[in-house]
């Protein structure tokens, strides 16, 4: 038996609600296709965005979108993206499938989209092949409210009034495709540029450095020691795959359980990591000032048959479910230091939580997790004792439950839980402690075959349902939890 033991009245800090962010790339079909259509499109727009995209992000309480990259940020020049679209130059999109990029999705763009979504932006500038110049003056086009070249040049193109931009990355990945640095290079590197992103017009802006690319501790240490009192913010990637390889990451629907649970045993090290960098981040910063925000995560797999393979187009399965909610418990349970998470990608791209096929669109499983856990968002993060069954695979195991719980603002509570076990359902104990419970409502992902997907013919195969299975006694919830789901509960 699984126990689970939720201490209601030890909160342990605020769930940041840009736990739940996405990422989206100029990368495949994620922003032309996805996000973009353009103003002549048949398919229902506003000013070239998709409103059916639009609406089911909003559903989700989308709460911060980063952009324009990734690998495709130190490649972007600003300036390409703004103005008449039709005079804008065009670019080689070099990183993902050599494809020609007309520049009409551009700042504007963008940050119509965010508005629309009700979502912040975070944008991340162009270190590896920008100048400090550049990257001062997308700041000033953004934000000054004044006279300025900058100010008159956004006017110009259609907008007076600035915008307000809280969230800057300088520079993605400068350990790899974003100029293959040195940690004490790429230090230096941010304390420069850095200086010259600037607090216009009372815009303050909150200054994220590039972090290490998952289990690289030295490159953490470097830069906390080095810049972490100019940075607000750190980041971290780590991404899943089905075999922990890159030379063959596993198909994301074909596979039996010895890759499903590869995986779940690969997600898991987001544990660790966190842990660890946390650690070294605490040395230099005991306070916790500096966040560490892990703003690309997710499965990556390899691309569908038949697809350009510089498009990273996979398709979604009741094992990726599995994955976001096992990091989106880590991240809750690291609130103290994790304040913002960017699931990659969006639309189309990697693990994303919508596909897009012409005018069609459907929502992945994945997506559900996240419209399931939005009750997180804010949230007051409770203290959880657990005692987990094993699940085992050969002479391998992990733990079978996974959770976090939460109470929001109204007194609710909140228990997520994953069943890792794609064969055996979870028997589970739980006991809530310093509140009497009268209710209990809950909602489960869950399928029938490890490859569950949802396709345009068949959109709604794996989605959440009502769950009954539980009783309540004297604040004890005794309750089964499907193989292989995810289980959002709702205490009051």
């Amino acid at each position: 038996m699984n126990k689970l033991t939720i201490n209601a009245q030890n909160k342990k800090g605020q769930i940041d609600k840009n736990i739940y962010g996405n990422f989206a790339e100029h990368l495949g079909r994620c922003i032309y296709g996805g996000f973009w259509v353009g103003k002549d499109s048949s398919i229902p727009n506003v000013n070239g965005i998709r409103t059916d995209v639009v609406e089911a992000l909003k559903e989700i309480k989308l709460p911060v979108l980063r952009w324009p990259g990734g690998c495709f940020a130190d490649e972007y020049h600003w300036k390409d993206g703004i103005g008449d679209p039709e005079m804008r130059p065009r670019m080689v999109n070099a990183h993902w499938g050599g494809t020609v990029e007309n520049n009409h999705f551009g700042t504007h763009e963008f940050l119509e989209l965010c508005d629309m979504l009700g979502a912040e932006p975070y944008i991340n500038g162009n270190v590896g092949s920008g100048t400090v110049q550049e990257m001062r003056e997308w700041i000033e086009y953004m934000t000054f409210d004044g006279e300025s070249p900058m100010a008159n040049l956004r006017a110009a193109n259609g907008r007076k009034n600035p915008w307000e931009i809280k969230y800057f990355g300088v520079g993605n990945e400068s350990w790899g495709c974003g100029g293959n640095m040195r940690p004490e290079y790429y230090a230096d590197l941010f304390r420069r540029y850095g200086s010259y992103v600037r607090n216009f017009s009372g815009n303050q802006v909150y200054k994220i450095a590039c972090g290490p690319n998952s289990v690289d501790y030295n490159w953490t240490e470097v830069l906390m020691r080095e810049a972490g009192q100019f940075m607000d913010a750190l980041t971290l990637h780590y991404y899943t795959t089905g075999t922990g390889v890159w030379e063959n990451k596993g198909s994301a629907t074909e596979f039996e359980e010895d890759l499903w649970f590869r995986t779940m045993k690969n997600t898991l090290v987001m544990e660790e990591l966190v842990t660890k960098h946390d650690e070294i981040m605490t040395k230099y910063d005991p306070e916790k000032r500096v966040a560490l925000i892990v703003d690309e995560w997710g499965t990556w797999f390899e691309v569908e048959k038949g697809t350009n393979p510089g498009f990273l187009y996979q398709q979604n399965t009741i094992r990726d479910a599995l994955v976001a909610g096992i990091n989106l418990n880590i991240f809750n349970e690291h609130c103290d230091r994790v304040k913002m998470a960017n699931i990659a990608q969006t639309i189309n791209v990697l693990q994303a939580v919508i596909l897009t096929e012409g005018p069609k669109m459907l929502l992945t499983p994945t997506y559900h997790v996240f419209n399931m856990y939005k009750v997180h968002q804010d949230a007051e993060l409770l203290e959880v004792g657990k005692i987990a069954q094993d699940y085992i695979f050969g002479e391998e195991k992990v733990p079978q439950i996974h959770s976090s719980a939460s109470v929001d603002k109204d007194g609710k509570i909140h228990i997520s839980i994953c069943n890792l076990d794609p064969k055996a359902s979870a028997s589970i104990e739980c006991d809530v402690e310093g509140r009497d419970i009268k209710t209990v409502n809950g909602s489960v992902l869950a399928s029938e075959k490890i490859n569950d997907h949802n396709t345009f013919e068949c959109p709604d195969k794996v989605k959440p349902s009502e769950f009954s299975d539980y009783s309540l006694d004297n604040n004890k919830i005794t309750l089964t939890v499907p193989a292989m789901s995810v289980l959002v509960l709702e205490l009051q």
